[in-house]
């Protein structure tokens, strides 16, 4: 039986969706108690610290190249630096879990249109575009159900559209990077180059405060183990195996899982419109995936 076949493998989407979901509300959890590029680097830090013990432990293969070491540098800055550090700053800034995650549920569609220039083996047909529409439609009908969002700051709408552009380019790299590399030292170089990229802009824009209470303990300890190990590790994996218009389409689920989520942790408004949304996101997800069953 091949790693795709497999039980675990086969509940990967699920497990990812899920754990990405929640982090939009444990970031947002975290965030009152520190800043946010803060945040990120003691993340990183925290990720780097638990794979570099694994992989004394464990014994690898590593890249031998410059070229493979770039890039997993430039997948690391996309992903770690670039997505994460203007997320962040866009939750920190007034944008909510909810919003935040709505704004990157664009990017299947992104993803979807820039493959048929780039990645012509994603391309697909009919049945493919009406999931695409569908699952759209369905975050629209989220954002209308979401009156009670309330208005972003229009910076903080700037820093999230940054990082839709920055998980889009990096869903698009990782598909077409040709180099194969091991799980924990693909996870262990994002790690240090978000940590070593962000870190001057920590200790150059912000003030170093932080307020040790349990929100962002609690906070920390999803973003590092259910976030950084696994969810991250697992979208890096899926794209690399699979097609990316399929994998990206995940990403319709998303927005309004984070609104539950946020309405359990956050407190933040959940509706039976937002439901509606959510229902047609799955439908169109289910179609997608039906039409790159072979991709």
């Amino acid at each position: 039986m091949s790693d795709k076949d497999s039980p675990l493998w086969r509940a990967a989407p699920v497990i990812f969706v899920v754990l990405w979901a929640g982090g939009y509300s444990f970031a947002k959890l975290g965030l009152p108690y520190i800043e946010p590029l803060t945040m990120l680097v003691i993340r990183f830090a925290l990720a780097t610290l638990i794979l570099a013990g694994l992989l004394v432990v464990v014994r690898v293969p590593w890249p031998r190249t410059p070229g493979h070491w770039g890039a997993l540098a430039l997948s690391g800055l996309l992903i770690q630096s670039a997505y994460f550090g203007f997320g962040y700053q866009a939750m920190s800034a007034g944008v909510n879990a909810g919003t935040m995650a709505i704004m990157m549920a664009v990017q299947p569609l992104l993803v979807a249109l820039l493959s048929l220039w780039l990645a012509p083996e994603d391309r697909g047909g009919v049945r493919l575009w009406a999931g695409l529409i569908l699952g759209f439609g369905g975050v629209v009908i989220v954002i209308a159900a979401g009156k009670s969002l309330g208005p972003s700051p229009g910076f903080g709408l700037g820093m999230a559209a940054l990082a839709l552009a920055a998980i889009t380019a990096a869903t698009l790299f990782e598909k077409k990077m040709a180099y194969v590399t091991h799980p924990l030292v693909s996870s262990l170089m994002q790690y240090v180059v978000g940590f070593a990229s962000l870190l001057p802009f920590a200790l150059w824009l912000e003030t170093g405060r932080i307020e040790w209470a349990p929100g962002l303990i609690i906070a920390m300890a999803y973003l590092v183990l259910g976030n950084s190990l696994i969810a991250v590790s697992l979208f890096i994996g899926m794209v690399r195996r699979g097609n990316a218009t399929r994998i990206s389409a995940l990403l319709y689920l998303v927005p309004p899982l984070a609104l539950i989520i946020a309405w359990a942790i956050l407190g933040e408004t959940l509706t039976p419109l937002a439901m509606l949304g959510f229902a047609l996101c799955v439908v169109g997800v289910h179609q997608v995936n039906r039409a790159t069953a072979k991709g």
